[in-house]
């Protein structure tokens, strides 16, 4: 595997290497020393063309975790916000030695133009881009629905096989829902998604899930997991739904929706969270609540990911 930039044709037996290292490197951050040097000497580009905090601070911390060296780069205040184009700044970041680059960016399909062209010669890891693909997003909602299916002792070598995952909410706009469609497919899991009819795609009839617009009728049917999404206003132009109110009492997950839930239901969500919009305060502050969960678990996965990616260049280095 030389790049990581969706999941779509990511195989099963590989999705569960990177989920089964992220349970090692989940050991690490568990200890009083929380660093490996596996990737010492090795430079690491943060490429974040779209404002992010947890996504850029996670990479980062797995990074540092991992011995890389790390450099920070936002288009804000660049030579980008000066009309720099993505193939000049790449090979800026070759000639200044980089071995990975980490981008986020709001163009899809900006990290796959990375990779192919020959502009750097390095792994890319698609940090988020547009309304595309998130990769390691997905990976650690996998790695986090799988510690609560058959808990952190027994979920290594396991998929999803069974399970029932409710996504819900702006699913149009949304890179987190397709990269968790294909990934939750490929480990096994049932994929639902719900939202209004203007935020759900046109066409999904090649997509590996159910869609409907009626989130009572999807809770009803035994989810194991339900992942609410951000509305993301900043990528709309026009209004998508009346008010506020009616998304939230159609299509939120309101207090009295949450307690008819069972109890080993998984609240999930990205982040971050729109409290009494898409999610209520009852839900997200719950034990079922994974939210920080997926935060901390993200640290793991992302440095799964770069290990798996890096160590071999390392290797060929010494």
């Amino acid at each position: 595997m030389k790049h990581l930039l969706a999941t779509r044709d990511l195989r099963r037996d590989d999705a569960i290497m990177l989920l089964d290292t992220a349970e090692d490197m989940a050991d690490v951050s568990d200890r009083e020393v929380k660093k490996l040097p596996v990737l010492r000497g090795i430079t690491v580009v943060n490429l974040f063309y779209e404002d992010s905090t947890r996504t850029r601070i996670s990479f980062e911390a797995a990074e540092k975790r991992l011995s890389a060296d790390v450099i920070n780069f936002a288009a804000k205040g660049s030579s980008v916000s000066k009309g720099e184009s993505l193939k000049d700044t790449a090979q800026t970041l070759r000639a200044i030695g980089a071995d990975a680059v980490v981008i986020r960016h709001p163009s899809s399909g900006a990290p796959q133009l990375l990779a192919e062209r020959d502009w750097i010669d390095t792994p890319i890891l698609n940090a988020g881009d547009g309304m595309h693909e998130h990769p390691t997003q997905a990976l650690l909602d996998a790695f986090t629905l799988r510690h609560r299916l058959h808990g952190r002792d027994g979920a290594r070598g396991t998929g999803l096989d069974g399970a029932h995952v409710v996504i819900v909410g702006d699913i149009l706009h949304s890179r987190v829902a397709r990269s968790n469609v294909w990934l939750l497919s490929t480990l096994g899991a049932r994929v639902t998604l719900v939202g209004p009819p203007t935020l759900l795609p046109a066409d999904t009839s090649m997509w590996p899930a159910r869609t409907t617009y009626d989130l009572d009728e999807a809770l009803a049917d035994d989810p194991t997991a339900v992942m609410l999404l951000r509305i993301q206003a900043e990528r709309m132009r026009d209004a998508f739904f009346p008010n506020t109110r009616e998304y939230a009492t159609f299509w939120g997950l309101s207090e009295a929706r949450f307690h008819a839930l069972g109890s080993e239901v998984a609240i999930m969500h990205p982040g971050p969270m729109n409290r009494g919009l898409e999610i209520s305060s009852a839900a997200a502050d719950s034990s079922q609540s994974t939210v920080l969960e997926q935060v901390a678990n993200g640290v793991a996965v992302r440095m799964s990911a770069l290990y798996h990616l890096l160590s071999g260049s390392q290797e060929g280095a010494a």
